[in-house]
């Protein structure tokens, strides 16, 4: 008889704040948009601010044309995690919510001073905060119990 001797892993949903504070934990996502009506995703710098979520985009990018349009705000999904590629465990958050663009000179000096830009762009960079209205994250746990 063969036993599997890999770890068994067990999943446990975070609260809003859990996942907040460990997306905050981290430096690196994935911002998810629509473009010409397809899914898209870019690796972005953000930091968490209160409860939002603030990255640095450049003038070419389509979120920072999109938060620009009527209504100022553009639904996104922003997704974090970190995944020990060995025992598969490690957390995972998304977070879905309105994009806006910050215009406040104020605001802007603060995040600026914060956040540098995944990669330093000759155009006018922009800073976009994004308000979430869900919040989802999991945790895997691994155990060295034998199954």
């Amino acid at each position: 008889m063969i036993r599997d001797h890999s770890p068994t892993r067990r999943r446990i949903d975070l609260d809003r704040a859990e996942a907040l504070r460990l997306l905050g934990s981290v430096p690196l996502g994935r911002l998810v948009f629509t473009r010409q009506a397809l899914p898209t995703v870019r690796p972005v710098i953000h930091i968490v601010d209160g409860d939002d979520i603030v990255i640095r985009t450049h003038e070419g990018c389509a979120v920072t044309s999109r938060t620009r349009q009527p209504g100022g705000g553009v639904v996104v999904a922003y997704e974090a995690d970190v995944i020990d590629p060995l025992t598969r465990a490690g957390w995972s958050v998304v977070i879905t919510g309105y994009a806006r663009l910050v215009t406040d000179p104020g605001e802007l000096m603060r995040i600026r001073g914060l956040l540098e830009p995944l990669v330093p762009q000759q155009e006018t960079d922009h800073t976009v905060r994004i308000h979430p209205e869900m919040v989802t994250g999991v945790l895997i746990t691994a155990t060295d119990e034998a199954r």
